[in-house]
């Protein structure tokens, strides 16, 4: 094969490239998720990889029209490289994806279930403050407010022992599989 229909070769695959990339998700790439040899960027957006293969294609056509071989055999094994990391890139993006989505979803119950621990161990606070008021109270009155106060507490923390139990489970349910 000629230099000529390489070149063609590598701007097709080039072109396709850039097909693929704007029909992806517009989602970041984790800046060291590339070798650091082949691209000189760190950057969240594939286009912008895109644009230095593009730009590293454009000075390999200037080089094979200086004659440089060693440049030319330089860049072009620089552009395939690049290429292929690309697409390897696209090909796993929704898998990233779910694979983030499904450490979200598992983090986001840890964190549901840490906010309900909080909460009975605040109520529990609670309680115990207005059973030391109403060894406290000397009116009668003032006795029967605060224990309608306990019991809306003590109804709220059965409430939220439930919503514990029932966060408990959904985690037990997730990491045995089913």
């Amino acid at each position: 094969m000629n230099t000529g229909a390489l070149l063609q070769a590598l701007q097709h695959q080039v072109q396709q490239l850039a097909q693929a990339i704007a029909d992806a998700p517009a989602s970041g790439v984790m800046p060291p998720r590339f070798d650091d040899q082949l691209f000189n960027q760190r950057d969240s957006r594939l286009s912008n990889y895109l644009a230095e293969v593009e730009k590293n294609l454009h000075q390999l056509k200037q080089e094979v029209d200086k004659n440089r071989l060693e440049q030319v055999a330089f860049l072009a094994e620089r552009i395939v490289a690049q290429i292929t990391a690309l697409q390897r890139e696209l090909a796993t993006l929704n898998l990233r994806k779910s694979n983030t989505t499904a450490v979200k979803i598992n983090s986001d119950i840890y964190q549901t279930l840490a906010q309900h621990q909080d909460y009975e161990r605040r109520l529990q606070e609670m309680l115990r403050d207005k059973e030391s008021q109403l060894i406290l109270q000397t009116t009668l009155t003032a006795q029967q407010q605060i224990q309608k106060e306990l019991a809306a507490l003590e109804g709220r923390l059965m409430r939220c022992r439930q919503a514990l139990k029932r966060i408990e489970k959904q985690i037990e349910r997730r990491e045995s599989g089913l």
